[in-house]
């Protein structure tokens, strides 16, 4: 056996745990299918091979083989093109859509996470071979603890505020606070509106997360994530109970009504608060550089 045997294999298992590690189930229902976790299983399993043999080949000099990192950068990058694309088809055919900004946070975070496989497999092989096995199992546990806090990601309840507020009508206009959400006409909509329906009010902390909660994507994960979660009393055919998100133009507080099969409060803000704060919606207009204007 090869001296590189026993770092390669230590490598290949611990990037492939990772890997494992990182694809999770929760409220959001994705992945849940056996053949989509498979695709991402094998998919590390290969990150993890590419980040393991990088050091032996350094090792050897046989710096041809450093040549398989630039094609698995190019290979990952069809991991977001997939995830895009599925997600696409199967938004098309949910109740409350996820909306592009979400599935490309999705998609990204995908293809990354595979990156952070072959991180965690070239740092622990590198270990094991300068050291011993104990060092790489602690470099290994380190480099898992990077990979938890890279994922997770920021999440709405950091910067607004959620307030519960009972959905309200003004003759045929439908109000969460003093926010217009939009008109019902019919009683009888009306009727189960306010039966079912529930609003919220997401005060931002400050002008960054004004800008951001703004963002139409954004909005529209929130109330996926809800509907999701707490499932959403609507059929196809039934535009008047869509839920909504609207904006106060004066002072940027978002306007939330949503119509949930389980009228849960402290768990609809909970998960409302869950919600991940998308990083193409994210906006820093306080960090704007005057001296930059023009450039």
């Amino acid at each position: 056996m090869s001296e590189y045997t026993y770092p390669i294999l230590f490598g290949l298992i611990i990037g492939t745990a990772t890997r494992m590690y990182m694809l999770r189930t929760d409220y959001r229902q994705y992945p849940t299918y056996l053949h989509g976790k498979i695709i991402h299983v094998a998919l590390g399993f290969i990150a993890a091979g590419l980040g393991t043999v990088a050091i032996p080949s350094i090792m050897e000099e046989d710096f041809t083989a450093i040549t398989f990192l630039t094609l698995a950068a190019s290979q990952f990058r069809e991991v977001r093109n997939m995830e895009r694309n599925t997600l696409t088809e199967l938004d098309s055919y949910e109740m409350v859509p996820r909306g592009k900004t979400y599935i490309e946070g999705i998609a990204i975070a995908f293809e990354s996470r595979n990156y952070l496989v072959i991180f965690t497999s070239l740092v622990s092989t590198l270990i094991y071979l300068l050291i011993n096995v104990w060092a790489a199992l602690i470099a290994a546990i380190i480099c898992v603890l990077i990979a938890k806090v890279l994922m997770s990601g920021g999440r709405l309840k950091d910067i607004v505020e959620i307030e519960y507020v009972e959905p309200r009508f003004d003759g045929p206009g439908l109000y969460v606070d003093n926010i217009y959400i939009m008109n019902i006409g019919l009683p009888q909509r009306q009727e189960e509106v306010l039966r079912y329906g529930m609003g919220f009010i997401l005060k931002p902390k400050n002008f960054n997360s004004r800008s951001t909660i703004a963002n139409l994507g954004q909005r529209q994960a929130i109330l996926h994530d809800v509907s999701t979660a707490l499932g959403v009393y609507r059929d196809s055919g039934t535009p008047a109970l869509v839920p909504l998100a609207k904006r106060d133009l004066d002072d940027g507080r978002v306007g939330v009504f949503v119509l949930p099969q389980e009228k849960d409060i402290k768990r609809a803000i909970k998960i409302i608060g869950a919600v991940p704060t998308l990083e193409n919606a994210i906006r820093m207009p306080s960090e704007r550089h005057v001296e930059g204007e023009g450039k």
